[in-house]
């Protein structure tokens, strides 16, 4: 399995992820959902270097110009609801893609212990499909396996990208025991050590889904 930490390279990604992290900056909710945007938008162009292409002849006014385009057929899948602004980062730039939604909460026992349900899924089928899946936070990878078992019941996908902002080191370790190791890449902007009592990033950022929301009851 593949793990990339995008934030080892030094790009302009850093600068967001600061924002979004920010408790100066996070809480402008506008600036945060773009700020999600802009990553989505990073991390599809990361993505799409690892794909597979074509060369196609392009007709010009003056010519023919020969061009790579992607021969994968791209589904992009976002767990709900922090995944939405991060989804249309990549819906940006994978304009062709196909799309599935979600649904994946936690369902609180006391105030440690929950479990984790899936309530809703739409998604087209994804028989050899190249399957992108972004959540902004991983954080012990329960959701993830959830709802990737929920998409299999649509066919099973060529390869699986997994494309979150930030990845807890349990998450990352959970993924690698449980998804398939040879088409499973994960793409991350970082990657904190711990989590903490409630099984929240730390440092992380809070809860992405009211930053970019507002707070749920």
């Amino acid at each position: 399995m593949n793990i990339i930490n995008l934030s080892e390279n030094r790009s302009v990604l850093n600068q967001f992820l600061k924002e979004i992290r920010s408790v100066e900056i996070q809480h402008d909710s506008l600036r945060f959902r773009r700020n999600l945007e802009r990553m989505g938008e990073i991390m599809a162009y990361e993505i799409s270097r690892k794909l597979h292409y074509h060369s196609e002849d392009i007709q010009t006014p003056l010519g023919v110009a020969p061009t790579e385009v992607i021969s994968d057929s791209i589904v992009l899948a976002t767990i709900l609801r922090a995944g939405i602004p991060f989804h249309n980062g990549f819906l940006n730039y994978f304009d062709r893609a196909q799309n599935a939604f979600v649904s994946a909460y936690r369902k609180y026992k006391d105030s440690l212990k929950f479990d984790i349900f899936i309530e809703y899924i739409a998604s087209p089928d994804l028989t050899d499909k190249t399957l992108i899946i972004t959540d902004p936070m991983l954080a012990t990878g329960g959701s993830m396996e959830l709802a990737y078992g929920a998409l299999l019941t649509k066919g099973n996908p060529q390869h699986i990208h997994i494309a979150s902002i930030i990845a807890g080191q349990q998450a990352i370790d959970y993924i690698a025991a449980t998804f398939p190791p040879e088409k499973t890449t994960v793409w991350t902007a970082a990657i904190d050590p711990v989590l903490n009592e409630h099984s929240y990033i730390v440092p992380g950022l809070g809860d992405a889904g009211d930053l970019a929301f507002g707070e749920k009851l």
